[in-house]
């Protein structure tokens, strides 16, 4: 258990700590001189029964001007114990850092009334009172408030039971399913060994060995040594405080206010979308566009607060954060805003998308959905919100999702995956009704436009599902070609099986090509030249061997020459044949031209027309068989069993 021990200057925090643990927190010289403390100071303090019941101690300064420290340490405390003077009892430095511990989220902790030894017992009963009456309004209302002393040692003993009590009641931060992230508080440099970081861990597990990224500068580094209050372990998990020794981390590149975590969530941005609580002790509204420092885990960073309309004192309302660096922060995270000069803290909140879009964009239902308490209700939230998908890098990013529980979180919410560069989860129904929506709509333009191969498939989306990216609403088409219901063919989608020639003019021109076609056999006529054979109107006869070529009665072989597909089988059988008796089945466009018979500009767009489609494959100035035609072509016998002959 993380203990944070909070209060104002001088009321004895640090002798506290060094009562219990036998560690003076103090380290710095600046600190030992003015008797003062002005960074955080650490100490471990081991269970004999095991450490299920160890404590680590967080001292944090209690003077005014070093806030932006003590925000750094109570940023991954799991217990604040907070320490009140009997002496000077509540101070404003014990305001603050109660406001600060209550918009961080902490509800767990004690309180010690320290130097009782001073005052007589009316007095402690006096700041007793006045200290629940502050607590009445925080997650810390009715905690146990216990008088001590720490020269003299009386009330330590029931110090000491609490906090164990505590620790052994304390729920294990770790949860299967997340990367590993740990926010840096202190880095330095150790002779042979190179950068060391110290930090809590937030999630996850990190072992000797791992490659692991500094964030928000994206260095990559690798664990090269670990260490829990000071002995070596080779892993550390969610809620330990631990030492990292990086390898090929400069000490300048890893510096308090970065991440040590995973690469999947490494993901800086400086937009985040927060729910946030002005303190009622605020004179004014908080305005859009106010400047402040934003303290978020370890960092300290300038932005400025993007609003719809003005925040009450005293009242919670959705905003944006715009910073003026790149941050990493995930769902759930808390923080704190103070004013640009940095002297009062302004109030905190929960980061509810870190990965935001501009303001303008955001949506009140999708950020509600966002700001429930589990990734499973988010999800299930979102999967609601009509005409909706869930971009799942950016949900599995945000909530920290390895793979394995992403899927298992899908298939619990029975959402369907959707596309492949940018996949995005839908529920289950939806995709039913999508999908019932595109043969619907291909059935009525069929109808109504019979003579049309298909439709143009931005032009189906657009129609269906205009709110669908193109790389889903391409997935879902291709789960409908797999069952066999439509079939698309370059942009154009159709019903499988349609025929746009099925009609009375088409069946009449079909009666008249067909047998020219199968009559030329090797050598079909170009367009022109076959519609005045047969008096037909050009562009018209164009049109239908396009129409026909997409039911898959021609192909088209070069710009303007359509071949029968049976016709085309042959062709590619002859071409197995030339292959089979050729040297190492290397074959040319001559040797080709030669058993086919026909000539050779022609056999060259034949062999393309194969090369296109994966028949043949070109090599240098040769050709290979490069796959069965059958599946392409459909089946067929060369038309020749003997050598090659030349054309007559």
């Amino acid at each position: 258990m993380i203990v944070g021990i909070v209060g104002h200057i001088d009321h004895g925090k640090t002798l506290l700590v060094k009562t219990l643990t036998g560690v003076d927190t103090d380290r710095l010289p600046e600190e030992k001189a003015r008797g003062i403390s002005i960074d955080l100071g650490f100490a471990p303090w081991p269970s004999a029964a095991g450490d299920d019941g160890a404590i680590g101690f967080v001292d944090v300064p209690g003077h005014e001007r070093f806030i932006h420290n003590m925000l750094a340490g109570t940023c991954g405390i799991d217990f604040a114990l907070l320490v009140v003077a009997a002496d000077d009892g509540v101070m404003p430095q014990t305001v603050e850092h109660l406001q600060i511990l209550n918009l961080l989220g902490v509800r767990r902790g004690l309180a010690a009334i320290t130097k009782i030894d001073r005052v007589d017992p009316a007095r402690v009963a006096q700041v007793k009172t006045d200290l629940q009456a502050l607590l009445a309004e925080t997650a810390l209302a009715g905690i146990t408030l216990l008088p001590v002393c720490a020269v003299s040692g009386a009330g330590m003993d029931a110090l000491r039971r609490s906090l164990r009590a505590a620790a052994a009641a304390q729920a294990q931060r770790y949860r299967e399913g997340q990367h590993f992230r740990l926010a840096i508080d202190r880095a330095f440099s150790v002779a042979g060994s190179g950068t060391v970081v110290t930090g809590t861990v937030f999630s996850g597990r990190v072992q000797l060995g791992d490659r692991l990224v500094v964030s928000p500068k994206g260095v990559p580094t690798r664990v090269r040594g670990l260490q829990i209050w000071g002995h070596a372990v080779e892993r550390a998990q969610a809620g330990d405080r631990c030492a990292i020794n990086l390898s090929g981390v400069d000490v300048r590149g890893a510096t308090r206010g970065n991440w040590v975590l995973h690469d999947a969530i490494h993901a800086p941005s400086r937009r985040l979308d927060v729910r946030f609580t002005l303190l009622p002790t605020e004179r004014a509204p908080l305005g859009h566009s106010t400047p402040v420092h934003l303290h978020l885990a370890t960092v300290d960073v300038l932005a400025r607060v993007a609003l719809r309309k003005a925040i009450a004192p005293g009242t919670t309302a959705a905003a944006q954060l715009i910073t003026e660096l790149p941050v990493n922060a995930l769902n759930g995270d808390r923080f704190i805003l103070r004013d640009c000069s940095a002297s009062r803290t302004l109030g905190g909140g929960k980061v509810i998308d870190p990965l935001a879009p501009p303001s303008r964009r955001a949506t009140t239902v999708r950020l509600d959905a966002l700001n429930l308490d589990t990734p499973e209700a988010a999800l299930a939230a979102l999967l609601a919100i009509p005409k909706q998908t869930v971009d799942c890098r950016h949900f599995e990013t945000i909530f920290n999702l390895d793979s394995g529980r992403a899927a298992a979180l899908y298939r619990s919410r029975n959402a369907a995956i959707a596309g492949r560069a940018q996949p995005v989860a839908l529920a289950c129904a939806a995709v039913d009704a999508l999908r019932e929506g595109v043969l619907a709509r291909l059935d009525e333009f069929h109808r109504a436009q019979p003579q049309a191969p298909g439709i143009e498939l931005s032009a189906l989306r657009r129609q269906v599902a205009p709110w669908l990216a193109a790389d889903a609403f391409s997935f879902l088409l291709d789960g409908l070609g797999e069952t066999g219901q439509i079939q698309v063919s370059g942009a154009i989608v159709q019903r499988s099986g349609y025929d746009a020639t099925s009609n009375p003019a088409d069946e009449k021109m079909w009666r008249a090509v067909a047998p020219a076609l199968l009559q030329s056999r090797f050598t079909p006529p170009e367009t022109a030249e076959l519609a005045r054979r047969l008096g037909l109107n050009e562009a018209a006869l164009r049109s239908f061997l396009h129409r026909k070529s997409k039911a898959g009665m021609v192909m088209q072989v070069g710009k303007e020459r359509f071949f029968l597909k049976a016709t085309l089988a042959t062709l590619a059988a002859n071409a197995a044949l030339v292959a089979r008796s050729a040297s190492k089945g290397l074959f040319t466009a001559a040797q080709y031209r030669d058993a086919t018979g026909i000539s050779r500009n022609l056999a060259i767009e034949i062999l393309e027309f194969f090369d296109s489609r994966g028949i043949t494959q070109r090599i240098g100035d040769a050709r290979k068989m490069h796959q069965n035609f059958v599946p392409i072509l459909g089946p067929a016998k060369p038309s020749f069993t003997c050598g090659p002959r030349r054309k007559s």
